[in-house]
């Protein structure tokens, strides 16, 4: 069904695509990941097909070895290269405006763009705050639509049969994360889980850069620190995250983060992947058959993916 008013609509979508990158990065500084995300080029394109494939090396070369004079080396072939597979997910958020709003309400174009302002601005948040939560997400919900977050890469039992990436972490013992937990962990305690958890994920220069954590396990470690020792990532106070330093990361307070959880990231190995046809990409409009209203549907396609999982890790409190 054409528009009434293709003028209108044409200025609807417009105002919309205008505010493209700006809706993209509302969402990235909404979250302290997100944003170590981005400023570490993580927040990547992928590239079409019916999944997004991340490489993988999950074994050793076994001919690296030394040798003497004439010795016969070592030409075994390797097969040390595999790849993760992630589904598609799609997200989206619709701005709307009815006839009346539009033909006789605000007339002119300045009037109906700051009708739209407000509601472009109502869409960027409830997109963001849909973000924000579910990159701690562990792919069920949403009858399993939505991205597979840090609950399912960073597994609370790493050893369960659990396929991800199309990978049995249970049979392969390479594609699980590290876990530590404790029926309670306060103030005396919390430092030494924090820094056996740290160890365990320590490969040459490979280490954690940022910790999230929920207020529960955020407060306790902070109760635990002296005074002077309470040392803060200047940046990430700026963007409004509350922000402490353990060794050389960044713990970060997220309400979203699951309750008693802290978890230990190498951001190096996690990515954003998006679809950059589909980032934030409104569509053409669309006019109600039985209603006098059209619709802008933003888009959004992607999914978080890990090419190492053996790197990242998570403290939490049992039940």
């Amino acid at each position: 069904m054409a528009s009434p008013n293709a003028a209108i609509t044409e200025l609807v979508a417009t105002t919309i695509r205008n505010r493209q990158k700006y809706f993209a990065d509302n969402v990235t500084n909404h979250n302290a990941l997100l944003q170590r995300l981005e400023s570490k080029d993580n927040i990547k394109p992928a590239d079409g097909g019916r999944s997004i494939l991340e490489e993988i090396e999950w074994d050793d070369n076994s001919t690296a070895s030394f040798y003497a004079g004439y010795e016969v080396l070592d030409t075994t072939p390797q097969d040390v290269l595999s790849g993760a597979e992630y589904d598609w997910k799609q997200a989206s958020v619709t701005v709307t405006a009815n006839g009346l709003e539009t033909r006789t309400i605000n007339k002119g174009a300045e009037a109906i763009a700051g009708l739209l302002e407000g509601r472009i601005t109502n869409a960027m948040h409830s997109m963001k705050n849909l973000m924000a939560e579910r990159v701690y997400a562990d792919g069920t919900g949403d009858s399993g639509k939505e991205i597979g977050g840090l609950q399912l890469l960073i597994a609370d039992d790493p050893a369960t049969s659990t396929v991800i990436g199309g990978i049995n972490q249970n049979t392969f013992d390479f594609w699980r994360n590290k876990s530590s937990s404790s029926a309670s962990i306060d103030t005396t305690n919390i430092f030494g889980l924090m820094n056996g958890l740290w160890l365990s994920l320590l490969r040459g220069a490979d280490r954690p850069d940022l910790l999230m954590a929920d207020a529960n396990l955020y407060e306790t470690y902070e109760a635990s620190l002296q005074q002077q020792q309470r040392f803060i990532n200047e940046s990430l106070a700026s963007g409004g995250f509350e922000n402490l330093k353990f060794k050389s990361a960044d713990v970060v307070y997220d309400d979203q983060c699951p309750t008693n959880h802290m978890y230990f990231l190498n951001t190096d190995y996690l990515y954003m992947r998006v679809d950059p046809d589909t980032e934030y990409e409104p569509m053409e409009e669309r006019a109600s058959v039985n209603q006098d209203a059209i619709v802008i549907p933003v888009l959004w396609a992607g999914n978080m993916t890990t090419c190492i999982r053996r790197l990242q890790g998570v403290l939490f409190q049992t039940p």
